[in-house]
């Protein structure tokens, strides 16, 4: 018997595309190639929603 959730399950897929900010350990947050902290970017946060870091914590959001 298979469980009813089963059903509905969707297998996990991996990002296809790389995200044009990184996560600075020194200032704790993401920042742009240019080093400025990528909320300072009001395209970049139309674009991808946020800039959620998954530093120590999935609860923590740098914008």
């Amino acid at each position: 018997m298979r469980p009813f959730t089963l059903n509905y399950i969707r297998p996990a897929s991996h990002p296809t595309a790389v995200p044009p900010y990184r996560f600075d350990d020194s200032l704790q947050l993401n920042v742009l190639p240019d080093g400025r902290p990528a909320v300072s970017d009001p395209e970049l946060l139309l674009a991808v929603g946020t800039t959620a870091s998954t530093a120590g914590s999935k609860t923590h959001f740098d914008d």
